[in-house]
């Protein structure tokens, strides 16, 4: 069955995502995206770009690996009537990584549609929380992001 014009260009997107200079530097990949924009995985793999002196999963590769993604996520499903910034954040090291990394984001549908009812010129503060595991879904670390979203007038 051929590719969907949908398909190719959310695949374009995630090749783009992934290759992008300052997201390629953390050594993390977006290895698949809904074509909606709703769900993400990223993959951190333990290699010699990623690893601390220690042999353990640098602290800014696993930030980094889902620095971005809420904001391109909601900048992306909202459109262009939407500002949407990163805040503020919190990363919390539950235990060394010493083997590749996961993270699996998904923005539910009611959270853009609640989002989507922002009056003009109001704003709100949104949290999310991902975890990034490993291949047996241990966490390693927790990463709570604080975005800004604000209807344009």
């Amino acid at each position: 069955m051929l590719p969907t014009l949908s398909d190719l260009r959310t695949e374009l997107y995630r090749l783009g995502f992934s290759y992008y200079p300052s997201y390629w530097t953390t050594g993390a990949r977006v290895v698949s995206l809904a074509n909606d924009f709703s769900r993400i995985r990223v993959k951190l793999p333990h290699n010699w770009r990623t690893k601390n002196p220690m042999g353990v999963t640098f602290g800014g590769s696993i930030y980094g690996a889902v620095d971005p993604i809420y904001v391109v996520l909601l900048r992306h499903r909202l459109g262009d009537d939407f500002t949407v910034w990163d805040k503020a954040a919190d990363v919390r090291f539950r235990k060394p990584g010493e083997s590749t990394l996961y993270a699996d984001v998904h923005l539910p549908n009611d959270e853009v549609a609640a989002l989507r009812d922002l009056g003009p010129g109001e704003s709100t503060d949104r949290v999310y929380d991902v975890e990034l595991v490993d291949g047996d879904g241990e966490c390693h670390a927790e990463v709570e992001k604080t975005v800004y979203v604000r209807r344009d007038d």
